[in-house]
């Protein structure tokens, strides 16, 4: 690695400092380098705050050097007016003489307008340095603006024997059961009801696969993407909170499909400690934290949910479940990545995990547990 590779390396590290805060931004680290001595640094903190240059520079104590230093950052300054001035400009206004950058901006607003302001300026460019690197650390960026949607990250917990929850019936109908009406409860928007054929001990960590420090791990992934997102079978039979409380870090929102709006109330997804979506079929409607978003029965439903969601500019959004929803996914080929948690316990029946035909990019160890991690290409 020589010492430019060095120096964006840097700024990669520096980038990542704010994952899971600066969305709609892009993930941006910037260093500043006087006779081989790095005399400013800087990442962007949180989306609506200043950049990384920005940022670099201000941390420069004597600014005189910045006439004779170059800046290191590992994607295209800023042209444009947002809700921070230009980078570009400030840079030019810095004299500093020589910009080394990792990618091009792919933004519409950006697109090599930075490098070429810089350039018209005597600002000597170099563009390309860990390209590769910069590129993959704003994968979720580049999708949103390439290809119009978020990025799709699939994740699932698996025993050794490949079932992802054991037998049992999630959804029933709307006749007696053992000769008894069983109790119903209303749905989160007083619309139809939804009947369970299980008590709440279904509800309980009984079925758990994976160690806590998985869970833990997973709390933290979550901390890193914008939106998370389940069907109704699994928001129904887990009940879970997709939330970080095992780690300090930001929730996601949350997006439930229930198309049919069969969700009891009382469900965790529905405590409006964050901004959730429930997708469906009959209705518009919000109330406070929860947003009911209608959708035509007619169209496909995955693509009218992409659609929402890069409306709102919504570029990650982890799917936890269930299968039918990850099937989907995998067989439209509409996902990026896929974390599939193997925990050590057995099954022996049950409902069977989805398949991804293709070898794990990485493999870890994680306690007990394994953890495949796969790359859409």
């Amino acid at each position: 690695m020589n010492r430019d590779e060095e120096y964006m390396n840097y700024c990669l590290a520096l980038a990542k400092k704010g994952i899971g805060n600066v969305a709609p931004n892009p993930m941006v680290g910037c260093v500043i380098v006087y006779e081989n001595k790095i005399i400013g640094e800087g990442y962007h903190h949180k989306y609506g705050e200043s950049h990384a240059e920005v940022n670099a520079i201000n941390s420069v104590r004597n600014k005189d050097e910045l006439k004779e230093s170059t800046l290191y950052v590992n994607l295209e300054p800023c042209a444009h007016f947002g809700k921070t001035p230009p980078c570009s400009n400030l840079i030019i206004e810095s004299k500093i003489p020589k910009v080394v950058i990792g990618c091009t901006d792919i933004y519409v607003e950006v697109a090599g307008k930075g490098i070429q302001k810089m350039r018209e300026a005597g600002i000597e460019v170099i563009v390309g340095v860990l390209e590769k690197e910069s590129l993959d650390l704003n994968k979720r960026f580049f999708t949103f603006h390439n290809k119009k949607r978020p990025y799709i990250i699939l994740k699932w917990a698996e025993t050794k024997d490949g079932f992802i929850d054991i037998n049992r019936n999630v959804i029933a109908n709307h006749e007696e059961r053992s000769g008894k009406q069983s109790h119903q409860k209303e749905s989160c928007f007083n619309s139809s009801n939804l009947r369970q054929t299980q008590d709440d001990k279904s509800r309980t960590n009984d079925n758990w696969i994976t160690t806590q420090q998985s869970k833990k791990l997973v709390h933290q992934l979550r901390s890193e993407e914008q939106e998370i997102m389940v069907g109704t079978n699994t928001a129904l039979n887990d009940n879970p909170q997709l939330n970080v409380r095992e780690i300090a870090g930001k929730n996601p929102l949350r997006i439930v499909l229930d198309l049919n709006l069969r969700l009891p109330k009382d469900l965790n997804v529905f405590d409006q400690s964050v901004l959730t979506l429930v997708i469906n079929y009959l209705k518009q409607d919000k109330k406070n934290n929860l947003e009911l978003v209608r959708i035509e029965k007619e169209k496909d439903v995955i693509s009218q949910v992409f659609e929402i969601l890069y409306q709102k500019e919504i570029q990650s959004v982890i799917v936890e479940g269930g299968a039918q929803l990850f099937n989907t996914f995998i067989t439209k080929n509409l996902w990026d990545e896929a974390r599939v948690f193997i925990g050590e316990k057995y099954f022996k029946n049950g409902l069977k995990a989805p398949n991804i035909h293709r070898k794990p990019s990485t493999i870890e160890q994680i306690e007990t547990d394994v953890l495949n991690t796969y790359f859409n290409d």
